[in-house]
């Protein structure tokens, strides 16, 4: 699938609040929100102050697409330790 990103990621945005669990079976949804936001022109940005459970699909979906499709305004330091942990591992 190919997506126009905003050349400008920083203005004009759009927050997108995710909270309690982000599993393997919502990141098509949340993949879609973030795909209609750019589609208007909007940079999409990812609240993720109250989530509270991630796992491993989830987290490759985020450590991703941070920075290139999306931005994150806060997130749990649970898992931005998890994400910087599998940023720092060698690849297989």
């Amino acid at each position: 699938m190919i997506r126009n990103y905003p050349e400008n990621p920083v203005s004009p945005s759009v927050t997108i609040h995710v909270s309690g669990s982000l599993l393997e079976g919502h990141i098509s949804y949340l993949d879609q929100l973030v795909t209609s936001a750019i589609e208007c022109g909007l940079w999409p940005l990812l609240d993720m102050a109250s989530l509270e459970k991630v796992d491993r699909d989830a987290l490759g979906y985020l450590i991703n697409g941070e920075g290139r499709y999306f931005g994150i305004v806060a997130c749990p330091n649970f898992l931005r330790e998890w994400m910087q942990i599998e940023r720092d591992r060698p690849a297989a």
